[in-house]
């Protein structure tokens, strides 16, 4: 038999014909294949069920069936915010009207409007009006409770606190505000609003700051003294002399919309605080005297003069951090300014847009970041945002990691 000759034009078309037909059934294998294997499997891509099947089908490691379905981020972020257990609920035309019943019925109404520049702002029918006033104008926001007006600036002005959380927000974060209110009068007699102040314009109505220095026997400290332990040394760190004082670097944050927050709003914002000190090399001054959320108290309300030391592990923090106490600081500061003629250089912060990369070359004396904007532009966490976050990450960790 001739053998086939790879220069032979007919040699060449077999050789061809050959190749072609194995690629053929390389191909169909495959196909078919594939196509089994989809059949048997369903693509969790298209169909409906197989997501759920995907999604909710776990491992029976254990042996017991364990019928819980994960949660991912997104499932979390999409979920309405439930209303907390013991949250108050938010001030309606309802309740007004209701409240508005009940004080008519133990007021009794004189004839003659009287001295119509004088407003009595504990009258509860002021409230009624501003309430009223409120709900129409700010219809962004939820109100939660109002304090009792009090009397403002002017005989016809009335100052009023209140909390209110924003419909926006998917949280339940609380604000405090207190604003001064022009009232007036109607034709009948009735109260009105002329004109409302701008944001915390009612300084009358604002909650007390207890500055106090825990470690004095003064009239003023409020802060129950904390029980002694032999084991514990949670003593203040104190300056010396007042050279020593000269010779320091202070990082001072005044109090900011922080205070009266829940615990883990306080925490991150205090550790904020305290990274960038040390990453200032700078002493951080604290304010010993916080003030406990409703949602830890058994009254459900803020409760303030509480000692940061029965909290958190102060003999830690002063190991780890260089801090002193806000009284003795304040105290040294006014002494040295009292007796010296060249007064303590001092830088103010007034936004915390200002960075601490910004600061780090300053050579001031003390550093005074200050927090009177408006919720929530006065948060001492906004200082750790944007390209803060990572110059800082890390800081202040050596005594957030020991809390507990």
């Amino acid at each position: 038999m001739k053998e086939l000759n790879p220069t032979d034009p007919i040699g060449q078309n077999v050789i061809k014909l050959i190749s072609n037909v194995c690629f053929s059934v390389c191909v169909l294998s495959l196909t078919i294949y594939s196509h089994c294997y989809y059949i048997s499997t369903p693509d969790p891509w298209e169909s409906a069920r197989a997501l759920t099947k995907v999604f909710t089908e776990v491992e029976n490691a254990t042996f017991q069936t364990d019928t819980s379905v994960l949660k991912t981020g997104e499932d979390i972020g999409i979920t309405p915010a439930a209303s907390p257990v013991g949250s108050v609920a938010p001030i309606t035309e309802s309740t007004i009207e209701k409240s508005e019943e009940e004080i008519m019925k133990n007021v009794t109404l004189k004839s003659g409007c009287g001295d119509s520049s004088v407003v009595n702002c504990s009258d509860p029918r002021v409230l009624i009006v501003i309430q009223r006033f409120n709900l129409r104008t700010f219809r962004a926001i939820s109100f939660l409770d109002y304090q009792t007006p009090v009397n403002g600036s002017k005989p016809d002005e009335c100052d009023v606190s209140w909390r209110f959380r924003n419909k926006k927000e998917k949280s339940w974060e609380r604000y405090r505000d207190f604003r001064r209110f022009k009232m007036g009068f109607k034709d009948d007699c009735s109260y009105k609003v002329v004109r409302p102040g701008r944001w915390h314009s009612g300084l009358n109505a604002r909650r007390p700051r207890n500055r106090v220095n825990a470690t004095r026997n003064s009239p003023r400290a409020k802060v129950a003294p904390p029980i002694r332990d032999d084991e514990i040394n949670d003593t203040i760190p104190v300056l010396g002399s007042d050279t020593a004082f000269r010779k320091g670097k202070y990082l001072y944050y005044s109090r900011g919309g922080d205070y009266c927050k829940g615990m883990n709003h306080y925490l991150w914002s205090f550790l904020c605080a305290l990274g960038e000190a040390q990453y200032l090399n700078r002493t951080f001054v604290m304010d010993l005297s916080i003030c406990l959320a409703s949602t830890y108290t058994k009254s459900n309300k803020d409760e303030e003069g509480k000692d940061f030391r029965f909290y958190f592990d102060f003999e830690h923090l002063k190991e780890a951090s260089s801090i002193v106490e806000e009284g003795e600081f304040i105290r040294d500061w006014k002494k040295w300014d009292k007796t010296h003629k060249a007064k303590i250089p001092v830088r103010k912060v007034a936004s915390y847009k200002v960075t601490p990369m910004q600061l780090r070359k300053d050579k001031s004396t003390i550093i005074w970041r200050q927090f009177d904007a408006p919720e929530p532009e006065n948060y001492w966490y906004r200082v750790c945002e944007g390209p803060a976050a990572n110059t800082l990450r890390g800081r202040g960790q050596l005594f957030g990691s020991q809390r507990d």
